[in-house]
């Protein structure tokens, strides 16, 4: 007796639903980026919302995913009682394998607008120091004119000081033998003083202390010093980090990659 197998149903109907899914999907996103576009475009203030310190004459912004779509060129033209931007640093990847949503767009509009631009490397204590710098160069191209490179180092996350200077260090050290420019630290004035200090200090330092009225409270040399997060910039519908170059516009070019 032959046995009485039902033949199994194709799911080849499913296809037709799964395309249009996709096409509304791909149509939603299409929007909102447009949407923000707009946004950004008609960004305008009237000033950067914040008290800048005075002697510095040259100023800049850090920027990530967070401030969403930027318009570089509002960003570039903006000009407040002689102060514009000369510079920003764009957030380009963290940890082992993620890279910034936005850093391929704001790495090419940026420099498209004449910014001066540097990438920098979220860094993750808990992870292997040179495999999160391969994730960087993997990303990241540097050519002449652009910022060294920088590794933000904000938290332990539970990792003992010492593993997390051997790691800081391992990332370093990648870094610089790929690129052949010293990288640049980025952290706290407290996390600096307190995790990294003097092992550290012939590597060229940017330091957030935030609402000091003339300079962070460092020890040492630095070169940036990130003073706020709730600047104002046109072309940006968020707040934004501020800072300043510690120096003039020659010893600003020197430091650039050549």
């Amino acid at each position: 007796m032959k046995s009485k197998t039902k033949k199994k149903r194709g799911k080849w109907w499913l296809v037709p639903f799964l395309v249009v899914a996709l096409l509304c999907a791909y149509i939603a996103y299409t929007w909102l980026q447009q949407q923000q576009e707009q946004k950004s475009r008609f960004a305008m203030y009237p000033g950067f919302n914040i008290e800048l310190p005075v002697g510095y004459p040259m100023h800049g912004i850090d920027v990530s995913t967070y401030q969403q779509y930027i318009y570089w060129p509002a960003v570039k033209k903006m000009q407040v009682n002689n102060v514009k931007i000369g510079f920003t640093f764009i957030k380009a990847t963290e940890g082992l394998a993620n890279a910034d949503k936005q850093f391929k767009r704001n790495w090419q509009n940026a420099k498209e607008a004449g910014i001066p631009c540097g990438a920098y490397h979220y860094f993750l204590a808990t992870k292997d120091g040179k495999a999160q710098a391969i994730n960087f160069i993997n990303h990241v191209k540097l050519q002449p004119g652009d910022l060294p490179p920088v590794l933000d180092v904000e938290q332990l996350y539970g990792v003992a000081p010492q593993l997390m200077q051997q790691r800081v260090k391992d990332w370093l050290h990648a870094v610089e033998a790929s690129y052949k420019v010293k990288p640049i630290i980025y952290s706290s004035a407290d996390f600096y003083n307190k995790y990294l200090g003097q092992a550290f200090d012939n590597y060229p330092l940017w330091v957030a202390h935030y609402f000091e009225k003339n300079k962070p409270r460092v020890e040492r040399t630095w070169q940036f010093w990130q003073h706020n997060s709730t600047g104002h910039i046109n072309g940006i519908t968020t707040g934004v980090d501020f800072n300043v170059f510690n120096g003039d516009s020659v010893a600003f070019n020197a430091l650039l990659i050549k």
